[in-house]
């Protein structure tokens, strides 16, 4: 069967009138010179152009586009706006995944409340929900004290009726939960399908792409924790997000992939009976406060989170290997850098780390991904191999290279002021900045934190 070619036509740019050739006035609204060059594409974006007629898109200089500088609209929650890179940036498609029960309802029905009060407060907000009616959503907005005036709310899986509300509401911020329960007939019938996917997300892409609106999708996740359905719908969208939590109430907003702003920044929130909560310091709050001494296999270190700065706990436990071969049990800290980091002792110190297995945890449940922990990971290794404790109120920075060297790392001076700030007085780290104990090599570091 031949492939039906486009035909041109010409639209009027005021009225939308359209027919197959060129007039020096609309014969519809009488407008003179709006007749403009299309394209009747029958794959036209249908939430985009009704009527299937697209326009002729044509180069233009680069030089002369305008950056969308202040384009962006706050969504009232300061830690959200951190991970946006300051905002949700207009005619963008944000998309959040994280395991059920995590809180990704609660947050986006918190910014569906918060963005209209400080954005415009004409922009109306549409709230698509596949999974849960009317009535939970709004029991959930009283329970949390939540003002709702301007949210509109339609709990439908049919594309077409998304559309239809798109298209007639014209609304500022749209949410849809989730993206795997919508479906159209135009490419069948079971939602959570891969072409369905694609299908669905790439006609509600088209659509904000086309307007000054914000569009946030919820997905599900694997068992590993990555988004379910194809990796194309990643690609798809300007932004990628990852909720997290750790065993307790505290919730981690990370970017993995963000268009419009960096990947670096980490939102973090406590859930409390009032929703969701940012807290905007938490230097102090993955640190373990103990009455006693510190225990063996503890070294505290500073990382950096974007642009804020923390000190964090690494707890170590080391225990005869259960079988031939040892173990490294580690969630928060990459396996590969903790048997990295025991295979440098083990050559530098002599200290044997191959006959035993390896547990490693993080306070707080944060997930630590720099370089700069690796000299407190020795350290917390080495104490719990020994059974020596490290000195309190002692902070440890620094990379470890193959050869035992301590190196340098990035914003040093930060890192060693939010220490001091703290009251951490003895502070190793490569260089002798702000009063702190230069180490260079993995010897000299153990030798300096726990004596000859």
């Amino acid at each position: 069967m031949a492939k039906k070619k486009n035909t041109i036509v010409y639209k009027c740019s005021e009225c939308g009138y359209s027919q197959p050739r060129w007039l020096g006035r609309c014969p519809e609204c009488g407008s003179w010179n709006t007749l403009e060059e299309c394209i009747a594409d029958p794959n036209a974006n249908a939430a985009v152009f009704a009527d299937g007629v697209a326009e002729k898109v044509k180069p233009v200089p680069l030089e002369k586009v305008s950056a969308q500088e202040g384009s962006r609209l706050s969504t009232g929650i300061d830690e959200f706006d951190r991970v946006l890179g300051g905002g949700a940036m207009k005619r963008s498609a944000i998309l959040i995944g994280g395991e059920p029960g995590i809180g990704k309802s609660t947050l986006l029905l918190q910014t569906a409340a918060m963005m209209r009060s400080v954005n415009d407060a004409k922009g109306r907000i549409l709230y698509v929900s596949g999974e849960e009616s009317a009535g939970q959503i709004k029991g959930r907005a009283d329970r949390l004290g939540l003002n709702t005036a301007g949210i509109e709310i339609l709990c439908t899986m049919r594309l077409e009726d998304i559309r239809d509300a798109l298209n007639a509401l014209n609304p500022l911020f749209v949410v849809v939960d989730s993206i795997q329960t919508v479906y159209s007939v135009e490419a069948g019938i079971v939602p959570g399908t891969v072409n369905q996917l694609k299908y669905c997300a790439n006609e509600l892409i088209g659509w904000v792409k086309e307007r000054d609106s914000v569009l946030i999708m919820t997905a599900h996740v694997t068992k590993e924790g990555t988004i379910a359905g194809p990796k194309s719908l990643e690609h798809m969208v300007d932004t990628v997000i990852s909720f997290e939590r750790n065993d307790d109430e505290v919730r981690f907003l990370r970017a993995q992939k963000n268009r419009f702003g960096s990947v670096d920044e980490l939102g973090i929130f406590a859930m409390s009976d009032r929703g969701l909560e940012g807290i905007a310091d938490p230097s102090t709050m993955f640190i373990t406060k103990r009455s006693g001494a510190t225990p063996a296999g503890i070294a505290n270190t500073c990382v950096f989170e974007g642009s804020r700065s923390f000190l964090v706990e690494i707890q170590a436990l080391t225990v005869p290997a259960k079988a031939s071969i040892s173990r490294v049990y580690s969630d928060k800290i990459d396996s590969a850098r903790v048997a990295r980091v025991a295979a440098v002792l083990e050559k530098r110190t002599g200290m044997r780390f191959s006959d035993q297995d390896l547990y490693i945890n993080v306070a707080g449940g944060v997930r630590l991904t720099e370089s700069a922990i690796d000299s407190a990971l020795a350290t917390a290794l080495y104490s719990a191999r020994t059974d020596l404790a490290v000195k309190e109120n002692t902070v440890i920075i620094g990379e470890l290279s193959l050869a035992g060297e301590v190196r340098p790392v990035a914003r040093l001076k930060q890192r060693v002021k939010t220490a001091k700030d703290l009251g951490f007085s003895g502070v190793f780290a490569p260089e002798a900045e702000g009063g702190c104990a230069r180490v260079e090599n993995v010897g000299a570091l153990i030798k300096a934190v726990f004596g000859k």
